[in-house]
């Protein structure tokens, strides 16, 4: 009994070896199908950025290795972001035989809604704040001041947004999961609502640059998608152990 215990403890090392191993193959084969277009990539990404800048101003590198590592990480967290749906599908194929037939009817719309969510985190990041940011800050300096900002500089302002807002959107997949857990309850949260508000200002104060203006951008729409998720939440209310085999 000991040794058919050990040897299924080590399968499963084994899948989830090969499993990260597929998902690191994934972002390779994505960043190497990129990195010949880095250039364009951080382009498009500078592309608010330089909409805002007067027409006599260039962006800067302020280090001789910045023009080519600057363009190659961004590549990197791309292909990375690109991968998050395959990466996931590792994570589904490992956790699913040990799901019974109705947990997995309910978490796989989850999955899903959690890709989607992030990529729509970052899409309105980049369509919506970033512009908005952008616009408030190059317009706020003193008319002398010369404006040339850093690639470097910008890519870590410009990631750090993206990754904040990518996640901020996965509140509503988050309460879904604590309600049907039974970790909380929908009447628990509303009833939380105000403690929940001001913890949302203060996450969104350590995620974002430290200025009122992005602050808000990324609370305001994680407070929405809190009352999002708390409707959501209906359907995914705890309910009582289903007996159905695993498959």
């Amino acid at each position: 009994m000991a040794e058919q215990t050990q040897s299924g403890f080590v399968s499963h090392l084994i899948e989830l070896r090969n499993r990260l191993m597929k998902a690191l193959l994934t972002i390779l084969l994505f960043f190497i199908a990129l990195v010949y277009f880095a250039n364009d990539i951080y382009s498009f990404v500078a592309a608010p950025l330089v909409a805002h800048l007067p027409s006599t101003a260039t962006m800067i590198a302020t280090d001789v290795t910045a023009p080519f590592f600057a363009p190659f990480k961004l590549t990197l967290f791309v292909a990375l972001f690109a991968s998050i749906p395959l990466i996931l599908h590792q994570i589904w194929g490992f956790i699913a035989p040990g799901l019974y037939q109705h947990e997995k009817r309910m978490l796989m719309p989850i999955l899903a809604s959690s890709i989607i969510l992030f990529y729509g985190g970052i899409a309105f990041c980049y369509f919506i704040v970033l512009p908005i940011i952008l616009g408030f800050f190059t317009s706020a300096g003193p008319e002398m001041m010369t404006l040339a900002p850093d690639i470097s500089s910008y890519l870590s302002f410009a990631l750090k947004l993206f990754f904040a807002f990518g996640v901020a959107f996965e509140i509503p997949v988050a309460i879904m999961l604590l309600c049907w857990s039974g970790a909380t309850t929908t009447q628990s949260l509303k009833e939380k609502r105000p403690y929940i508000v001001v913890g949302v200002f203060v996450v969104a104060m350590f995620l974002t640059p430290p200025d009122v203006l992005s602050q808000s951008l990324l609370a305001l729409p994680m407070l929405v998608l809190f009352e999002i998720g708390l409707i959501l939440a209906t359907f995914y209310t705890a309910k009582p152990e289903q007996h159905e085999s695993k498959e």
